[in-house]
């Protein structure tokens, strides 16, 4: 398992993701799975008349791309138990097509958890674009599992 335990995580600790570009296949995929064709993000014509001036990915998308780079990073691999809880999301800014986006995460809390077998971290997360700029931000909660498991 190339992922690290429960015992490997430290407060103030901070990994970063690779970037990620956000395309139009992408915002059109996401809304064929939910079901969500709201115009701000199928329609450039309606979205080019809205305050942002172009289709913007849906936020849901955006959280979802984030999951998936800190997954990329490795540092779960095999040894998360759970996503437990997401707290304090923020949308900031939207995301637009052609934007890359990247995430840095800060562990804020470790807590042992051995009836788990491992425990929960806290991880802050920011969320941002090519220009450096939070554009979603908020907490994860994650179960992982500890060495002697």
């Amino acid at each position: 398992m190339a992922g690290l335990y429960f015992e490997e995580f430290s407060v103030g600790q901070k990994i970063m993701t690779v970037g990620r570009t956000v395309s139009e296949g992408d915002i059109f995929n996401f809304a064929g799975l939910t079901g969500d064709f709201n115009e701000i993000h199928t329609n450039e014509s309606f979205a080019g008349k809205t305050q942002f001036g172009q289709r913007i990915a849906h936020g849901l998308l955006g959280l979802s791309l984030a999951t998936g780079l800190i997954m990329r990073t490795g540092f779960l691999e095999g040894t998360v138990l759970a996503f437990r809880e997401i707290t304090g999301w923020k949308f900031v800014k939207p995301f637009f097509i052609g934007d890359t986006i990247s995430a840095e995460l800060e562990i804020t809390e470790t807590k042992a958890l051995p009836r788990i077998g491992g425990g929960s971290i806290t991880a802050a997360i920011a969320v941002k674009n090519q220009h450096n700029e939070i554009c979603q931000r908020g907490s994860l909660i994650l179960l992982v599992l500890s060495k002697s498991q």
